[in-house]
């Protein structure tokens, strides 16, 4: 294993603030957060016609939302994601305990671990591989996804779309004025977990560095939308994206920050809406 797929891996297997409980957080990305990118994952599938001769291999795949809505659609699909946490999440959803005489859902596959741990010898070439985990808001949320597109792409048969998401203009998403004020307690590491402006091209410099050609972009209005300041703060936090801002204060100190900066959001029935903007980018296999 490279240098960058080992912090890859420990990015996404729970390398968090040690403060953080990270089952508690797994459960709230499924339960609040994950749906927020639901408009995300239809605007894709339905664009490349996700179906039965679709083989699935979705990275970062989190707690299998996104897999689950492509099995809906005839496709079988694998998950790999470095997160026990989630991927046990994933699992109860997916993979469920089922009455004796019940026939369990085939068609899907969880992987802890690396692309690598997904291979199999007698398992057919994948037809599409999906990053749903968005790039493009903080400085050095990119890294590591090349090398692990790389590892990915022995996979998956030629011809096959490769998607990546990422955040939209910053104009257009509300959002972004969270994540820099939020932010801010980590802006003096000068490091990853700065807040930065997205930029065009932020999907398209990963898609280079893996070899794969772009075929195709568009853009996807996924609002987010929760129940109260509470919920919307355990959403975002969800996200691991103020990770570096936790470590470089304390929860508590974050945890103000952001229910502060949700506020101006915050609607006269008490719930938070703030529209968003998400790009994605289809690219192919050479």
């Amino acid at each position: 294993m490279t240098p960058t797929l080992v912090r890859e891996h420990l990015s996404h297997a729970g390398s968090v603030p040690p403060r953080v409980n990270l089952c508690a957080r797994a459960r709230d990305w499924s339960e609040i957060q994950e749906r927020m990118l639901v408009p995300l994952y239809e605007a894709v599938y339905e664009r490349l016609e996700v179906g039965p001769a679709t083989r699935l291999l979705g990275l970062r795949c989190g707690s299998g939302l996104a897999l689950l809505m492509a099995l809906s659609r005839g496709a079988a699909a694998t998950g790999v994601d470095s997160s026990p946490e989630r991927l046990a999440l994933a699992r109860e959803r997916l993979l469920p305990e089922v009455p004796r005489g019940t026939r369990a859902r085939t068609g899907v596959k969880l992987v802890e671990g690396l692309p690598g741990d997904a291979a199999d010898a007698e398992t057919p070439a994948y037809t599409m591989v999906t990053v749903f985990e968005p790039i493009g808001c903080l400085a050095g949320d990119s890294e590591g996804l090349g090398e692990l597109l790389a590892a990915a792409l022995p996979l998956a048969g030629r011809g096959a779309a490769v998607v990546l998401a990422g955040w939209g203009p910053p104009e257009r998403c509300a959002t972004s004025s969270v994540l820099r004020v939020a932010t801010k307690p980590a802006d003096p590491l000068r490091g990853a977990g700065s807040w930065r402006p997205a930029r065009r091209d932020d999907l398209e410099e990963v898609a280079h560095r893996a070899g794969l050609k772009p075929d195709g972009s568009g853009r996807v209005a996924c609002p987010f939308g929760y129940a109260d300041v509470d919920s919307a703060a355990r959403g975002l936090l969800s996200t691991g994206l103020f990770d570096a801002a936790i470590a470089a204060t304390d929860p508590k100190q974050v945890d103000k920050e952001l229910t502060e900066s949700l506020h101006p959001h915050r609607r006269e029935d008490g719930t938070v809406w703030m529209p968003n903007v998400f790009r994605y980018l289809i690219a192919r296999v050479p």
